[in-house]
């Protein structure tokens, strides 16, 4: 995981003293920002790192099989049960479970999950007896789960169970100085599988990036990437080149720098009536100024005889 800024590096410092125990961690952060990445650091860096390291979806989890995905299920539990099934948390054992997009986990299985949390027990659906299984757990989610609580979708109790040791990953906007790090790391990696030359970056192109509001994090910043390599390998890529959503971004920055330095007024993107908008405002005047010609021409900053005139001129009565 690359990333020199002060937030990130401070992650990656609790994430290594965490990595050590076994404790529940509770990883949140937008979309696209590495939760999944940062998952596998902590099992890497643990005393499990020799065992498996085992992948659950919850937002793909069908609803009525989320139990039998989890804990497994018997021959004829169900029906279309056609034999014995492991669950992912049976087959974590000794490992780690990641239980990605956590908020999206069915509140049917929640009990069932806080429960084998609580005891390390796993029944299996249709099984009487559970049994012990070892497996560190942690959770990801970009959702507000204290939200969720408030609104009914979340166990409460899950949470804290859940919330032992929570670390948020920066959005890539907050990563001081990190675009251009990624940016040249990912570039590399891919240059590498694609056995492309990468293209460079001028000081115009990376001062876009770096204003850039990256949505989409670094997963985002490395679709650009990839995008980039394919389309300009070996080549220098110019501001022109660049993808629409970036060069709007650009452009509406630069207007509003220019707005807030010379006037109040953004231009609308479809124009405007010069003559309605001074109407307009002359008669926002006189009503704010209760028809006082001399106090509007001030609000305006025209001199009285220049009202009279352009009152005049739109046939503004008062």
């Amino acid at each position: 995981m690359l990333g020199k800024a002060p937030e990130f590096q401070s992650l990656l410092r609790a994430m290594r003293i965490v990595s050590a125990t076994d404790a529940t961690v509770l990883v949140s952060g937008e979309s696209g920002t590495g939760k999944e990445l940062l998952a596998q650091a902590l099992h890497r860096n643990s005393r499990r790192r020799d065992k498996v390291f085992i992948t659950v979806n919850c937002a793909a989890l069908p609803t009525q099989l989320a139990e039998s995905e989890l804990f497994g299920h018997r021959k004829g539990a169900f029906t279309g049960a056609a034999s014995d099934s492991l669950g992912k948390v049976q087959a974590a054992n000794g490992g780690t479970l990641f239980l990605d997009e956590i908020g999206e986990l069915p509140l049917s299985v929640q009990a069932k999950l806080l429960r084998f949390l609580e005891t390390g027990e796993c029944q299996t659906v249709g099984r009487a007896n559970s049994q012990r299984v070892d497996v560190r757990v942690i959770a990801a989610t970009n959702r507000d789960l204290g939200q969720l609580i408030e609104e009914g979708g979340f166990r409460r109790d899950l949470y804290y169970r859940l919330h032992v040791v929570p670390l948020e990953l920066p959005p890539l906007r907050q990563r001081q100085g990190d675009v251009n790090l990624l940016l040249k790391g990912l570039t590399t990696e891919l240059a590498a599988s694609y056995k492309l030359q990468p293209p460079t970056y001028g000081k115009a192109v990376l001062k876009v990036l770096n204003s850039y509001h990256w949505p989409g994090n670094v997963r985002e910043l490395k679709n650009f990437a990839e995008r980039m390599l394919i389309l300009f390998s070996g080549r220098n890529v110019e501001p022109e080149n660049l993808p629409q959503e970036f060069r709007r971004s650009a452009e509406h920055q630069h207007s509003a720098r220019h707005a807030s330095k010379n006037s109040r007024f953004l231009l609308p993107d479809q124009g405007l009536n010069m003559d309605e908008l001074e109407a307009s405002l002359i008669e926002q005047a006189l009503v704010k100024t209760f028809g006082n010609r001399s106090k509007a021409a001030r609000l305006l900053g025209l001199s009285r005889d220049t009202l009279l005139y352009r009152m005049k001129k739109y046939a503004i009565e008062c």
